[in-house]
């Protein structure tokens, strides 16, 4: 019923063991573990584990790493597919109740639960669609210049206790509905990482709602790591160049109507 993905790099085996404990529940059939880095620790780690299928792989990138395990649920017939990080964790159950929440609205494509980090924070993961202002050019202004407009992106006058219909889910935990890629497509693979999750969102968004739901939520250990690394840095602004090259940089029609309902709906007001 459930397949998931989980893209590795080096990654450490009790964070990764955290995660898959979160996985122990009956409608998850197989976990799909692509090893962008093939570290044979992460490969034995993996054959300790049940319904857990080790794929080395080439440092692809993120979504492209994805979409190696995606092709596979397709292939076999998954109805719900889950991207996850290595470090989100969550009670098994939520998962269920994920599952019945689409079992339930046949018009989703795509859902997100509230996400946390480890001290129970909200993380704003609810944002409209980036402008450039918003993703690149915010990083090189003093705060006091850029923090009403930043506000206003992450949508912080929302409370986030109720649904909303999102066109933008942060990539660390998306359930899709699998047969929805058929119409829609993968994850882009022009995206080595950071935008994949905007622009497949997005891309859902235009034929099917994309939810927020609030009635679950899962942990996510963020690292963040743009904002400490300088070669990290340098690849996010690489690849978001290359998304507004796709989606447009001042003139992108269907960001200023997705955005303008957004805000409709959670009652923005200046």
């Amino acid at each position: 019923m459930l397949s998931v993905s989980i893209v590795c790099y080096n990654t450490d085996c009790e964070e990764l063991g955290r995660c898959l404990d979160s996985l122990k529940t009956s409608i998850v059939s197989t976990i799909y573990i692509v090893d962008n880095s093939s570290q044979s620790y992460i490969q034995d780690f993996c054959a300790t584990h049940k319904n857990v299928e080790y794929i080395p792989s080439k440092n692809v990138g993120y979504g492209a790493g994805h979409n190696i395990a995606i092709r596979k649920a397709i292939e076999n017939n998954e109805e719900y597919h889950l991207v996850l990080n290595s470090d989100v964790y969550f009670e098994p159950d939520t998962l269920d109740k994920l599952v019945e929440y689409l079992d339930s609205n046949k018009d989703v494509a795509q859902v997100q639960p509230r996400i946390t980090y480890p001290d129970g924070t909200l993380q704003y993961t609810c944002r409209l669609l980036p402008t450039p202002l918003d993703l690149i050019f915010r990083r090189f202004l003093p705060k006091c210049v850029i923090e009403h407009r930043n506000n206003r992106y992450i949508l912080a006058h929302y409370s986030h206790n109720t649904p909303l219909n999102i066109a933008y889910h942060q990539g660390s935990f998306m359930l899709f509905r699998t047969s929805c890629f058929k119409d829609v497509g993968l994850f882009d693979e022009r995206f080595f990482m950071y935008p994949e999750d905007i622009d497949i969102t997005r891309r859902m968004h235009s034929k099917y709602r994309t939810m927020y739901w609030p009635n679950v939520s899962v942990v996510h250990a963020h690292r963040a790591a743009s904002y400490k690394s300088t070669r990290m840095l340098k690849i996010h602004i690489v690849n978001m160049v290359k998304y507004f090259n796709k989606w447009g940089w001042f003139f992108d029609s269907e960001r200023r109507k997705v955005n303008r309902e957004i805000l409709k709906e959670t009652n923005y007001s200046k």
